[in-house]
């Protein structure tokens, strides 16, 4: 049976690791002033991968925090991947020197179809595709627009052009502790025939047990952020129970 991964969120902005509710950058509530020390905590605990979100580069479409997450990538001996404001070829480039294992490409995804076909060519399976849904479209620009493609339609023509990995987020679900949509994750696994990572929504451990129950469909993880800081999910705990249920 396929691996199942959780992946602990660290969301930095202004150089700490925050957290955001539905994607409000006026509803935060910082956890570490340190992404480091948290991301070191993390992998302490178990964490077999980080994930990362320059919150800051989401807004200004470009990386602004490459010091913090070349700090983390070279600080932990686990992989980590990120995502927030990735749009040139060189920023992708840039990143994955200082140490990133896999970078994530959200709004270009739609907004620059040329861009995103050359970073799967270039980088293959060290790029995943981040689909953030509302109501089964693509929202993109950190949410603040929906657009008019289908969340399925798109992983179906970027996994034609080498996607491997998608993390799909179901945006009315994110940051509201109310568990995860698990019928459109694995259908956009099944509708894709890739791995997809599931995000937002995930609240307490038997929402990671239900999610990696599906491995089998392509379900091949879940980014945790929220539950692990207000200790709602115990991830070593919850470590242990995934690998009891395999």
């Amino acid at each position: 049976m396929s691996s199942f991964i959780i992946y602990p969120a660290i969301d930095i902005r202004g150089g700490k690791c925050v957290r955001l509710v539905q994607g409000d950058y006026n509803q935060e509530t910082v956890y570490n002033d340190s992404p480091l020390e948290a991301a070191k905590a993390w992998e302490a605990q178990g964490g077999a991968y980080i994930h990362l979100v320059d919150l800051d580069g989401a807004k200004a479409g470009r990386p602004v925090n490459d010091e913090v997450i070349g700090a983390i990538a070279k600080g932990v001996q686990v992989p980590v991947q990120v995502g927030g404001g990735l749009r040139t070829l060189d920023d992708v480039k840039r990143l994955l020197g200082l140490g990133v294992s896999r970078v994530i490409i959200g709004t270009a995804a739609i907004e620059d179809r040329a861009f995103t076909e050359a970073v799967l060519g270039t980088y293959g399976d060290r790029v995943a595709i981040g689909i953030d849904a509302r109501n089964g479209y693509v929202a993109t620009r950190g949410w603040l627009e929906t657009s008019e493609v289908k969340a399925e339609e798109l992983a179906k023509e970027l996994a034609a052009k080498g996607a491997e990995t998608f993390i799909f987020t179901d945006i009315s679900r994110d940051g509201m502790m109310q568990g995860p949509n698990i019928e459109a994750i694995v259908s956009l696994a099944k509708a894709s025939g890739r791995t997809v990572i599931a995000s937002g929504g995930v609240t307490v451990t038997e929402d990671l047990l239900n999610l990696s129950g599906h491995r089998g469909d392509g379900v091949g993880g879940a980014i945790v952020g929220k539950a692990l800081y207000t200790g709602s999910i115990q991830l070593a705990d919850a470590l242990r129970r995934i690998a009891e249920q395999a």
